[in-house]
């Protein structure tokens, strides 16, 4: 026998960490997107976790856990260093809210050339 139940419907945030009441959401939100961009750098240059694992100095176990979402221990740095090891480039951008970034507002990290 079923019951029928109004269930509310909320429209969330664009933060799902915001949503879940996570301490530090914004923190979580942006490791989240840092994590998902390495994961699109392994995957267009269709590397295996384990080689993917030696270009970031990690272990295959770790490149796991982290692709699983296991990334709250991991620090912003961390996750940015990772980046450059599999070649990608990360600009830091800092600026007044609400004002257009200049040049000299952006900090670049390169990776290393060949």
């Amino acid at each position: 026998m079923t019951k029928n139940k109004e269930t509310a419907i909320v429209r969330g945030t664009k933060n799902i960490f915001a949503d879940l009441g996570y301490a530090d959401a914004e923190m979580h939100l942006l490791k989240a997107k840092l994590v998902s961009r390495i994961q699109v750098a392994i995957t267009a240059q269709a590397l295996t976790q384990v080689a993917s694992a030696q270009s970031m100095g990690l272990s295959q176990p770790d490149v796991s856990r982290l692709l699983n979402g296991q990334f709250r221990e991991v620090s912003l740095e961390r996750l940015m260093r990772l980046l450059i090891r599999l070649g990608c480039d990360v600009d830091i951008t800092i600026r007044k809210h609400g004002k257009p970034a200049t040049p000299q507002d952006t900090i670049h990290l390169q990776a290393a050339t060949a």
